[in-house]
């Protein structure tokens, strides 16, 4: 199929490169179905001339584009659109938290392809070390650092995905802290954690920037000096949103070596923040547990997490590690590898960021009365609401074959003081399927005559 000729993608304005800026308005057609597999795009030299920049620029674009499988060049016809992910079906999921696709099946294949003739055989045929090859570990090291969190290579711990991490976090700090503090709602992975050890979390209250220093430090107090653990999600908290500024981090950090407790530092989503907001094992890095993943950053399949523990607890985190029994499968290593140094995993953590402005810009303009504002753009947002008001949205929802995230997986208790709601992920519908969803729910909290508390 060929497009008409008239058709110019909306080339907005920005400080980055005019290759970057093309390409993530062309992923955004494609991704919003309003391009169509099959579909060819315009000559190089046409659109530069429409767009009135250099032909190098539409090049490049291109060529980002087909390094994430979204259109395919072929020799002496042009470039196409090669997919783009279909329909949910009747029943609209929002309740998977998980970034949008961003590889397509060509993408996969050059990708497998190249490592067939690259792959280093011994990943395959040896056990790796428990933490991990160093040469995979430096990799790790530079990419956090791209983001502001800057930890050695022998300080850091490869698991199979931010859950095994945690769990790693939690088996090694016990040794110690016997109390495990944490938001009023919280991250249900970690709660069942906490549930397989038979440790049932205190949860403290909080506001749009996190835990209370006021209830984080009573709880302190209540428990004893040197026995608690805070487990946090300093940025894009899952499910509320929260994110704590620098004076909370500084508070957090402050009570917390005024009580000797540890912390364990739960950061998926640092990649959506500014550099001006530190991460807390940058702040106490002798006490903080630091936990992040690539599942939020490039793809849910990639399953690699990493843990940065305090020194002291590293002997005590490899043997957790070890007893887990679980392991990156070698090809997700070789993957990881291969993204990173050709280039892939920068420009797809680059248009994530760019699709998550746009998700979160149609949420707020279709419900913008009914969610909190995130601070930071991410593939979550929050609807506050009393949670008997929650539990009749979401049933609503369901009639009207919308799927949202139920309230009770997040509790650490039946009767939260002061958060609930509804948590509604962007993520894996495509923009028509979010959009029409997003109007569903609107439809529903105006009949309720709900409005953001």
């Amino acid at each position: 199929m060929r497009l008409r000729s008239p058709w110019t993608p909306h080339l907005p304005a920005g400080d980055t490169p005019a290759a970057e800026r093309l390409a993530d308005a062309l992923a955004g057609d494609i991704l919003g179905a309003r391009l169509n597999a099959g579909d060819r795009l315009p000559a190089h030299r046409d659109l530069a001339w429409r767009l009135g920049i250099g032909i190098g620029s539409v090049t490049r674009a291109y060529g980002m584009l087909e390094r994430r499988g979204l259109v395919r060049s072929v020799r002496g016809r042009g470039t196409f659109v090669a997919s783009h992910p279909g329909g949910n079906g009747c029943v609209i999921d929002l309740s998977a938290n998980m970034p949008p696709p961003m590889f397509g099946d060509r993408a996969l294949a050059r990708t497998l392809s190249r490592l067939a003739r690259t792959v280093d055989p011994a990943l395959f045929n040896v056990y790796p070390p428990v933490a991990g090859h160093i040469e995979h570990r430096r990799i790790m090291s530079h990419w956090l650092a791209e983001l502001g969190v800057d930890i050695a290579p022998d300080g850091l711990l490869l698991a199979s995905g931010a859950q095994q991490a945690l769990g790693v976090a939690l088996a090694a700090s016990r040794q110690v802290a016997r109390t495990v503090l944490t938001e009023d709602l919280t991250y249900p992975g970690m709660l069942s954690l906490l549930r397989q050890a038979g440790l049932p979390p205190q949860g403290l209250a909080m506001d749009a920037c996190g835990v209370l220093p006021t209830a984080l430090e009573h709880a302190l107090r209540r428990n004893g000096h040197g026995q608690c653990v805070l487990y946090v999600t300093p940025t894009m908290h899952n499910p509320t949103t929260a994110t704590m500024d620098l004076a909370r981090r500084q508070d957090v950090v402050r009570l917390c070596r005024a009580h000797d407790a540890l912390i364990i530092e739960d950061d998926v989503y640092h990649c959506v923040a500014d550099d001006t907001l530190p991460a807390l094992v940058t702040l106490a890095p002798e006490r903080t547990f630091h936990v992040s993943s690539l599942s939020k950053t490039l793809s849910p399949g990639l399953r690699i997490g990493t843990l940065a523990p305090p020194a002291p607890f590293m002997a005590a985190a490899c043997e957790a590690l070890l007893n887990s029994s679980l392991m990156i499968a070698p090809l997700s290593y070789a993957l990881m590898a291969q993204w990173m140094l050709d280039g892939t995993a920068v420009s797809v953590r680059r248009a994530l960021r760019t699709e998550a402005r746009r998700r979160r810009e149609l949420v707020l303009h279709r419900l913008g009365p009914y969610v909190t504002p995130p601070r930071h753009d991410a593939f979550h947002a929050w609807m506050p609401m009393p949670q008997e008001q929650a539990l009749r949205l979401e049933a609503e929802a369901a009639r009207h074959n919308v799927k949202v995230t139920p309230l009770a997986p997040f509790m650490t208790s039946q009767h939260p003081s002061g958060h609930a709601g509804i948590r509604l992920c962007l993520g894996p519908a495509p923009l028509p399927d979010l959009t029409e969803a997003l109007c569903r729910l609107r439809a529903l909290c105006g009949e309720q005559g709900k409005s953001v508390t």
